[in-house]
Formats: C-alpha cells, structure tokens, sequence
C-alpha cells in the first residue's frame, strides 16, 4: 500500500470559501487580532446555535477556563466532572486553583446524572456558603459535563440537578458542535446553549476546524462582555495600555476565524455525511458477533463526531486493543478512549464517586475512521478488516 492508502481516524475536510475567506486575510494583511472575521464567525455562531452571545478564543481549553471563572468558581473549590473525558476539562479546573470531583458515565459514556445525585445526597450538605462536600469541606460550584464524541448530555437531568442545588453548568461541547435535542423540555436546542455557557472546539479533528480554536457561546451577556475583556489581555485602554485586571491573550487570530466561518458554512453538510457513514458502519457491522456500533441518547440528534465499536472479546475473539493493533497493520487508524482521569498521576488523590461503568468501556470501545472526507470504498475497507476476526450472528 502506497502512504495514500493509509485511512486517518479523522482528518479536516477543507472546502468551500476555506482559501476565498484565507487568502482575504493574507492579501489583506489583516491575519491578526485584527480585521473583520472574528466578529463575523461569533455572529454565525450565534446564528446557528441560537445563543445571543458568542466570544471566539484560542482553544477550547482556554474558552473552558474563563467560562469556569467567570461562573464563580475559584481557589479550593469543586466542580463535578466525568473521569471519561480527555483530560483537557479537568485540567482547566485545575488552572483555576480549585479541583475535581469525578463522577461516573452513562450507556452513551456521559456524565452520569443518577449517580451525580447520590453523591450529592450522600456526599454533600446545603450551608450558608452553598453545597459543601462533606469529605473535603470545600464548596462545589459548578458541574462540568462533556457530550461526549458528539453524544449529547442528559441535560434535563443535570439541569434539574444544578437547580435544585444552585451549581452552575459549563457545558462542554468541544466535540459536539451541531449536536441537538430532538424531544423534551430542550427540543430544539443544540449542546452548549443550555447551561451558564457553552464552549466548543475547532481543532484538527473536530467536525470543522480552524486549525486550533475555540468559541465560548452564552446567553448572559454580563459573562460574554467579561470573557471578551479578559481573553484580550484585559485591556482598559487599548491605546494607552491600561490593565485594570490581569487578562489572558486567549483571542482567536483573523487567519482562523476566516477559516472558521468558511468551515461553519458546510457544518450542515458535514453532519449529513457523517450520518450516512455512521449507518453505514451500523449495517455492515450488525452481523458480526461481539462487534456493536454504540447508539444514539433517545430524543436527541448528534452530529456523529465519532464512531465508537464496542468490542466483547468473548465473543468476537480479541480485545478492542487487540484489534486496533490490527487496524494498524492494515493501515487503518483507530484510537480507544481515553485513560481514566482519576487515575492519571495529578488526580489520583482526587475524589471518585463509584466508578464503574468508565473501565468497562475503557476495555471495549474503539474508535473507528471518521472523517468527512471517508468514501465507501474506505469504509468497506475498515469493515474488511474487522471481518478478519469475525464470526457471524
């Protein structure tokens, strides 16, 4: 096989205005802080997600950190948040001096609301100061949930959750962008747009990209002002250079959020296909033995970022890691999920509510070749080599 044979997990699919819009820019000059694309890729954002704000920042990491400060969490406080996730979220908990409280996931491998309960019951204690653990005595302030590989949140549930106990919600939709609700109180509401703010992510691999690059989507406009102020330097007087608080250079360039837009213009597009290829592998896979492409939550409409296999080695006859090994070979990426983040070296001693369902899909899940660009012929060839081991139903 020639390099051209080898099949990416997932790769950008660049298309459209991509070069139009760019080339704009270089032409310009303006491939900076300024000129006019920033603000008109905030103002599609919100035209498509239906949030009234949005403010464009560096990554999705840095957008997750402000939307954290900036609903109230601070040094020695808690957030609840899932240990299956890339530890991006986690971390951000900690940049702010505060730390993680990890909770378990669901069938659909998010955040799981039931259990969030029982440690809210069980665990913590209503005070004057608001909700406190009653193991650590700090104050928990917000629950970070991820939607994960697209997948959205049992948001009804965590909402209903953040009331009751007056936390805040920062979702984080970094891999769900054009992930919607189809049913419920929050039919037709897109992930990211229901709890204090919402950030995504247009990484490399995300459904569209601007090569790195975040957004963080709200609709209170106290928060989108002050994230604006703080993620450009904090910048009082911008002639003279007055600070009157210490700000972050976390702002999106020019050059990105021309890309961006160009890229958010073909998301319906992209959503459209990636869907057929998730059903794709659905029907070619239904009658392997041990093999199991993972569902959809009821009522909601994701934006298939990724295709996870769930892999039973006693019955398809090796292991998930077995068979990314094999994958590799035949040239064809895939990738498990993440390492569990309460036992990653800095949050071992971090709390963890009965974990039990993250290292059962820590074992089975393989994510398979996703990318916009996949053609059938490539897809077919995935599903060759996952035939090699098969036996049929």
């Amino acid at each position: 096989m020639s390099k051209k044979d080898f099949i990416p997990l997932s790769e950008p699919c660049i298309t459209g205005n991509a070069w139009k819009y760019v080339k704009e820019c270089l032409d310009t000059g303006w491939v900076s802080s300024a000129g006019d694309y920033v603000e008109k890729f905030e103002k599609a954002m919100c035209h498509y997600t239906g949030a009234k704000y949005a403010v464009a920042v560096v990554n999705g990491t840095a957008g997750l950190q402000i939307a954290l400060k900036l609903s109230g969490v601070e040094i020695g406080d808690e957030v609840l948040v899932p240990t299956l996730t890339f530890i991006a979220p986690v971390n951000t908990i900690r940049y702010l001096g505060a730390e993680p409280v990890f909770m378990d996931c669901d069938e659909f491998m998010n955040l799981d609301p039931i259990k969030m309960d029982e440690f809210i019951k069980i665990s913590c204690r209503k005070t004057s100061r608001g909700l406190v653990n009653k193991n650590t005595g700090r104050c928990v302030k917000a629950i970070l949930p991820v939607h994960v590989f697209g997948n959205p949140c049992d948001m009804e549930a965590i909402m209903s959750l953040a009331d009751k106990y007056d936390l805040k919600v920062i979702e984080d939709a970094t891999e769900s962008l054009g992930s919607r609700y189809i049913s419920g109180i929050y039919k037709d509401k897109f992930t990211g747009t229901i709890g204090e703010a919402g950030v995504f992510s247009f990484n490399g691999n995300k459904i569209i990209t601007t090569g790195g690059g975040g957004m963080i989507v709200t609709n209170n406009k106290r928060l989108a002002e002050k994230a604006r102020y703080l993620t450009n330097q904090a910048k009082d007087d911008p002639i003279k250079y007055i600070h009157h608080e210490i700000g972050y250079n976390f702002r999106l360039t020019n050059l990105q959020a021309a890309l961006g837009l160009a890229q958010l213009e073909q998301l319906k597009k992209f959503i459209r296909i990636k869907k057929n290829n998730y059903e794709l592998y659905r029907n070619l896979l239904d009658s392997v033995k041990g093999i199991q492409v993972l569902g959809i939550p009821r009522g909601t409409s994701p934006n298939y970022w990724f295709y996870s296999l769930l892999v039973e080695k006693k019955e398809y006859g090796i292991s998930a890691e077995e068979l990314m090994n094999h994958l590799t070979k035949k040239k064809i990426q895939s990738r498990p999920v993440w390492y569990l983040n309460h036992l990653q070296r800095p949050y071992r001693k971090n709390q963890a509510c009965k974990i039990e369902k993250a290292p059962w899909f820590c074992k089975r899940v393989l994510n398979l070749p996703c990318s916009t660009s996949l053609q059938e012929e490539q897809i077919n060839r995935v599903v060759l080599a996952i035939d090699d081991f098969a036996a049929r139903k």
